[in-house]
């Protein structure tokens, strides 16, 4: 917490909360008396309204979320997004973020990167999100959970070309806080023998032009992911080529040695 932060809270007239009973704990550390609305991803936008009256009458209002910053894989976006629209000042009081912490000390090109937030649970929308990890040339962040982890890694492994540098970032700023640097199967023989605890910020540096070359093994374990093997052929060789950045027609030879 800043001073600015603290000072902001205090002056508020309300105080919009994720979740008001995480933030009481808060507030009362330090002595903050505001009264606090709840405002999570299930009310935010039925909320709009009700804060916007407020701040037309002249109150101010703080918004918080439980960890980490506003918007940022946290709920907010409707309703800032709603409130800009009715011409209402947002002032951002800079704060905790984990992905620039993370970046900070992952040891990772930060030229340029791009932040994912989590990845989805299954199916289509999260093959094409590993494929886009995989074909990336900046550095790419997302946010996983404990129990995630290790699939991520090995969706991860035999997705992308051998050796592409991933940092694991555990429990930022707290007591048991972790960076784990490696390549896939480094960081998935570690959380096999160290099972993963705590919030994480997962980062994968960026593809090069001087990454090993692709062997048809690894094609192969691309092409028998689950995700893959539901596709016809012609479309499952797209789909692997345009994940691994190879051509389509040495991805389809593969298939075709592959059947009986």
């Amino acid at each position: 917490m800043t001073y600015r932060a603290v000072e902001t809270l205090q002056s508020a007239h309300i105080v919009a909360a994720e979740d008001t009973r995480n933030s009481r704990k808060l507030l009362q550390h330090y002595g903050i008396k505001t009264p606090m609305v709840a405002v999570h991803e299930h009310n935010e936008s039925a909320m709009l309204q009700t804060l916007l009256s407020h701040l037309e009458s002249g109150k101010n209002i703080a918004l918080i979320s439980d960890a980490g910053t506003p918007l940022i894989s946290d709920p907010g976006y409707r309703l800032v997004c709603g409130l800009v629209a009715k011409g209402i000042t947002i002032v951002p009081i800079p704060g905790c973020s984990s992905v620039i912490t993370a970046l900070c000390a992952a040891g990772l090109p930060t030229d340029h990167f791009r932040f994912a937030g989590f990845l989805p649970r299954s199916g289509k929308a999260r093959h094409m999100e590993i494929g886009r990890i995989a074909g990336s040339d900046e550095t790419v962040v997302l946010l996983e959970s404990p129990r995630r982890l290790l699939t991520t890694l090995q969706e991860l492994q035999t997705s992308m070309q051998p050796q592409r540098e991933i940092v694991v970032a555990r429990e930022l700023t707290k007591l048991h806080e972790e960076f784990v640097r490696g390549d896939a199967d480094k960081l998935i023989s570690h959380f096999l023998a160290q099972a993963p605890r705590g919030e994480i910020v997962l980062m994968i540096g960026p593809a090069s032009d001087d990454t090993v070359k692709l062997t048809d093994q690894h094609i192969i374990d691309c092409l028998n992911q689950p995700a893959m093997q539901s596709l016809p052929p012609s479309a499952r060789a797209k789909a692997v080529a345009r994940t691994l950045d190879i051509s389509k027609s040495q991805v389809y030879a593969l298939i075709t040695n592959q059947q009986p």
